[in-house]
């Protein structure tokens, strides 16, 4: 075995705590993240105020903004340069229109759609986009790119990118960099201060609901950005900027917020925070170290990752994990398999046994 066994059996019972029983076999979190026990019950109370009449949006904001600190120190960045929005692709695509006409920007093969469909889609003023395989990525950065936008962890197979020699490279050549850590935050530790510009979604490996994502950007990087979706949320004075004509928009990159869906930021200020007590680098640790025991169960080598997908072009292992109640996911011609703080030995046995009795091991 791999050497984190010892790590794993001892901190079963605090890694999975906050959550209770997590339906057994869960294994994609990549996909979708499973509600703590807070979570859930923060937002049993919110619907019911709401149904009583008792809920109101400045409450709301409050859990915005406690979302909003969790979230800066959860990847170490000033509040003052978090924004908050809906969906990664929305915060991509401010981005993406700021960029000036005949821009290239460099991506990876295969990479996450909404790191590359909101550049794409500014072909017609000359645009370029230029897609490379992630380990070449670093090396393919020149003078004339203007922007690198990559996943810090690939969504597809879970590769982690060289996240040193990246952002040794953008600088050298002048290019921005973009990085999305939404399959990193919560199980991987992120430095959003490596970049100029990150963006993450938190429904996933953070745990929150669906409709809380954040972008943030160097002071230097947020002057060359439009506020394009500017309303009221994005006002210096919020409740000063619920009507026009005059607009005065935040100093800080709070000008780059949407009107915030507020539900979601009531279970994702409860998430956040309690993601700040867990040690990033334990966590992955520990989930790499279940994946890795995995793989050395199907004869394949480690691979340091907390997402592994295997190979299965005429889906026999889907069948089988299907069969045996294993939650996970159809990504790209693979089986997508991700390993969180809650899961445990138990779930990479239930796995691994349900291949063997079906005789799937030896597939590559």
């Amino acid at each position: 075995m791999n050497g984190f066994d010892g790590v794993i059996d001892l901190g079963e019972t605090v890694w999975s705590q906050p959550w209770g029983e997590v339906r057994p076999g869960y294994l994609d979190a990549a996909t979708m993240g499973v509600p703590m026990r807070a979570t859930r019950e923060a937002m049993r109370l919110a619907v019911e105020a709401w149904a009583d009449g008792e809920a109101s949006a400045a409450g709301y904001g409050t859990a915005v903004e406690r979302a909003r600190a969790a979230y800066a120190r959860l990847v170490g960045v000033p509040r003052s340069e978090v924004a908050i929005g809906a969906t990664t692709s929305e915060l991509v695509g401010l981005v993406a229109a700021s960029l000036p006409d005949g821009s290239e920007v460099l991506c990876v093969e295969g990479d996450f759609s909404s790191v590359v469909y909101p550049f794409l889609q500014h072909g017609h003023r000359g645009v370029r986009v230029r897609h490379v395989p992630l380990e070449a990525l670093a090396g393919s950065i020149s003078r004339g790119t203007a922007l690198v936008a990559f996943s810090l962890i690939q969504s597809a197979d879970g590769r982690v990118a060289d996240r040193v020699a990246i952002a040794e490279a953008a600088h050298a050549a002048g290019a921005l960099t973009l990085c999305d850590t939404t399959q990193a935050t919560g199980i991987h530790p992120v430095d959003a201060a490596e970049w100029d510009l990150t963006v993450c979604h938190a429904y996933k490996w953070l745990c929150a609901p669906r409709g809380a994502a954040f972008l943030t950007a160097s002071p230097e990087a947020a002057e060359r950005i439009l506020p394009l979706s500017a309303g009221w949320y994005a006002g210096e004075d919020i409740w000063g900027s619920t009507y026009g004509p005059g607009m005065a928009l935040a100093g800080s990159a709070r000008r780059f917020d949407t009107s915030p869906a507020w539900l979601s930021w009531v279970g994702a200020a409860e998430a956040l925070e309690h993601f700040e007590t867990i040690d990033p680098a334990a966590a992955w640790s520990r989930a790499t170290g279940l994946a890795d025991d995995l793989l050395f169960r199907l004869d394949l080598p480690p691979r340091g990752q907390a997402i592994i997908a295997l190979d299965d072009p005429h889906e026999e292992r889907a069948r089988v994990l299907d069969a045996a109640g294993i939650r996970f996911a159809r990504r790209a011609g693979r089986v997508r398999l991700a390993f969180h703080v809650w899961n445990t030995r138990r779930d990479l046995d239930r796995v691994g046994d349900a291949f063997e009795t079906a005789g799937c091991l030896q597939l590559a």
